[in-house]
């Protein structure tokens, strides 16, 4: 890549991922409110923003980290496969990205639950698996944020496939 586009698609990484970041610590603001409130109102509405918040902004999120990542790596010497944090980075959000489907499936069955009016805040707290919202956010707000420690320290070397790429280029560079 130009320096230009390795720059482009750098910000636009950093910017997913942070966003990405970001927005799971907005839904676990409003997770927390759901499963703690005793205002039915507030504990419906944090479950209907859940669930937007969900579908429109972290599912976008995850594959734009998830395709500027690859772009990222594909495009620069770092290469997908020639360091260890940079698979690990590519096994997190992948990991991270069909867990987020999968639980955003199951969510839209929570939150259509709190649609209906007449049930009560015992109805709504009480539903199976409303403390979910929290464990899931407060877990990928780990996973997150072991992607931007990654992204820091660079730890572990080079893969052996980094290794003997490394070894070519450095055969076919001297005379």
């Amino acid at each position: 890549m130009t320096p230009r586009l390795r720059k482009f698609a750098l910000t636009a990484h950093v910017t997913s991922s942070v966003g990405w970041l970001g927005a799971v610590i907005g839904f676990l603001a409003h997770a927390v409110a759901g499963l703690t409130s005793q205002d039915a109102q507030i504990v419906r509405g944090a479950y209907l923003m859940m669930e937007l918040t969900g579908w429109f902004v972290l599912v976008p999120l995850s594959f734009a980290s998830l395709l500027t990542g690859l772009v990222q790596s594909l495009g620069t010497v770092w290469g997908l496969f020639r360091h260890y944090w940079v698979l690990l980075k590519l096994l997190i959000t992948v990991f991270a990205t069909i867990i987020l489907l999968t639980f955003m499936q199951g969510f839209s069955n929570l939150a259509s639950v709190a649609l209906e009016p007449t049930l009560s805040t015992v109805d709504l707290g009480g539903h199976h698996g409303a403390a979910s919202p929290v464990v899931h956010a407060s877990a990928a707000i780990l996973l997150l944020l072991v992607c931007v420690v990654l992204s820091i320290y660079k730890p572990w070397g080079m893969t052996r496939y980094g290794q003997r790429k490394q070894h070519e280029q450095r055969m076919v560079s001297q005379p």
